[in-house]
């Protein structure tokens, strides 16, 4: 992968900004989609082609605007004391550093299933994001733990609009753009103000015992993939679906699977053999491509693959009425 030099500049609209040339297309939305807690994550939005995302860096909060600018490039202009550091960190949230030539090569690329070789072929320019942002990652993978998606984004809108803070002034930001609470703010948010998230004691005293390490936290993100992995579970509540989770979005992670998921194993069962599978036939399935493990998942999601439904739907539990 070839990467152009990017340099931040200031620019007369914004406290800093750069055009990065990726060296082949890049599909803007689908990069970053892992990154979006639904639709309405408050700390994100999606206008046409252009992505707003409000965040915390070591040097203060940000307004970060990114926006197509043609043959694999992208403009990011951003606003705030954290907007340096923003910027200098949009090569990586990009993908940067997500080298697809080893599954690309022909020899390895002949042993992948055909949906996952079409796939492959349509999404040339999609790849895996790296955030570094290990707090504001940890966080919502947190609330999705052993509830449903629906009640895990409702929970983290819900908790990020009472105890967030409006992002830096930008011109024509987005109305409802929020920055999701600092760790001690998140450390500050009291047991009721969970419970009317519906957020159970389990999962917010997870959240609590994590962030009273963040500044460790943080650091994980210079690490390897596997070895903030490990660490990540030394931390009570943490577990490998969750750190799996975490690594796929701030290292870009190519091989982190997320064993222990409610619906993945089925769905990979079903996309690779026709039938479901559990995470230990999931893991037998994909292991001749250790390496690449996320990114033949992150294939047999782009083919538009669905599997059939085998069984109930998790239900959604409404933890404010105990």
């Amino acid at each position: 992968m070839t990467i152009a030099a990017a340099t931040a500049r200031p620019a007369a609209a914004a406290d800093a900004s750069l055009r990065w040339h990726s060296g082949s297309g890049l599909d803007l939305l689908r990069t970053l989609g892992p990154l979006l807690r639904g639709a309405s994550d408050p700390s994100f939005s999606v206008q046409g082609g252009v992505v707003w995302n409000a965040f915390t860096t070591p040097d203060g909060p940000v307004t970060l605007r990114l926006a197509p600018a043609g043959g694999g490039a992208v403009d990011a202009r951003a606003w705030g004391p954290g907007a340096a550091a923003a910027v200098a960190a949009v090569p990586r949230l990009l993908g940067s550093g997500d080298d697809w030539s080893g599954f690309d090569e022909p020899a390895f690329h002949a042993t992948l299933p055909r949906m996952v070789r079409e796939a492959r072929r349509q999404s040339r320019a999609v790849r895996l994001p790296a955030s570094g942002r290990m707090v504001d990652q940890l966080v919502p993978i947190i609330l999705e733990q052993k509830v449903t998606v629906i009640e895990a984004r409702r929970a983290y809108r819900y908790l990020v609009h009472r105890f967030g803070s409006p992002p830096p002034a930008a011109p024509l930001a987005p109305a409802g753009l929020r920055l999701a609470p600092t760790p001690a703010q998140w450390l500050q948010v009291p047991s009721w103000e969970w419970h009317q998230a519906g957020v159970g004691p389990q999962r917010s005293a997870t959240v609590m015992r994590a962030l009273r390490s963040a500044v460790a936290l943080e650091r994980l993100a210079s690490l390897p993939a596997a070895e903030a992995a490990a660490k990540l579970q030394t931390i009570p509540g943490i577990g490998i679906w969750t750190a799996a989770e975490v690594v796929q979005r701030t290292h870009g992670c190519p091989d982190s699977i997320s064993v222990g998921d409610y619906h993945l194993a089925a769905y990979v069962g079903a996309a690779l053999t026709g039938h479901r599978t559990d995470d230990a036939g999931m893991l037998r399935l994909l292991e001749p491509w250790t390496g690449h493990r996320q990114r033949v998942v992150r294939m047999i999601q782009a083919s538009g693959f669905r599997k059939p439904t085998f069984g109930p739907r998790m239900t959604i539990q409404d933890h404010r009425r105990h």
